[in-house]
C-alpha cells in the first residue's frame, strides 16, 4: 500500500482516543510498568507524543514546505517528556495531546498537499534528504509503534502467569527497541 494521506489521517486523529480508552482509568501499576532501561512506560508513551506533536511532525513538515530542500529540520529531544510531564496527571496529558493533534491535522488539512508538494525535501540531521511523504508516513507508523509499545509493556505484565500459553502470545516474547 502507498502513502495515502487522507488514509494517514485516519490513524493519526485515532490515536489520542485510542490511547485515552486503554489507559484512562487503570491504576498506576499500568501505567508506569516499562521493558527496561531505555524504554517507556505507557504514561511516558502519551508524553512522548505530546512532545512529538509540538516539536517533531507539524515542526518539521513546515520546514520542508518553506521549499529550501537544503534546510535542516530543527532537533527533537526523544526524552523531554520526562523532564516536562513527570508527575502530571494522565488526564490532562491525554486532552493536551487530543488537542495538539486536532489542531495539527487542521493544519495538515489547510495545506491540500499534491504529489509535488509530498516529494518536496528537506534534510533530516542524521538521514540526509527526506520527503514530505516519508516524514508523514513515518508520523503514522510512529504512532501505531507506540500503541503497539503499550499493549507489549501491559502485557507482559501477566507474562509469568499465562503458563503454558506463552508460546501462543508472541506478543510476550516481543523485544523492546530504545525508545524513538
Amino acid at each position: 500500500m502507498s502513502f495515502d494521506l487522507d488514509h494517514a489521517t485516519q490513524v493519526l486523529g485515532r490515536t489520542p482516543a485510542t490511547l485515552s480508552a486503554l489507559l484512562l482509568g487503570l491504576d498506576d501499576s499500568w501505567l508506569h510498568a516499562d521493558e527496561g532501561e531505555g524504554t517507556f512506560s505507557p504514561f511516558e508513551v502519551v508524553g512522548h507524543l505530546l512532545e512529538a506533536e509540538r516539536t517533531n511532525w507539524l515542526p518539521r513538515a513546515r520546514v520542508i514546505r518553506a521549499g529550501d530542500p537544503g534546510a535542516a529540520f530543527p532537533p527533537f529531544d526523544r526524552y523531554a517528556h520526562r523532564r516536562l510531564h513527570a508527575g502530571r496527571p494522565l488526564q490532562s496529558l491525554l486532552d493536551e495531546f487530543a488537542s495538539a493533534r486536532r489542531e495539527s491535522l487542521a493544519e495538515l488539512a489547510s495545506w491540500r498537499l499534491d504529489e509535488a508538494a509530498l516529494d518536496a525535501t528537506a534534510r533530516h540531521p542524521e538521514f540526509g534528504p527526506v520527503t514530505l511523504r516519508q516524514l508523514l508516513s513515518t508520523w503514522v507508523v510512529h504512532d501505531l509503534g507506540h500503541l503497539a509499545q503499550v499493549a507489549r509493556v501491559m502485557a507482559k505484565r501477566y507474562r509469568e502467569d499465562v503458563g503454558p500459553w506463552e508460546r501462543f502470545l508472541p506478543i510476550l516474547r516481543d523485544r523492546p527497541r530504545p525508545a524513538s
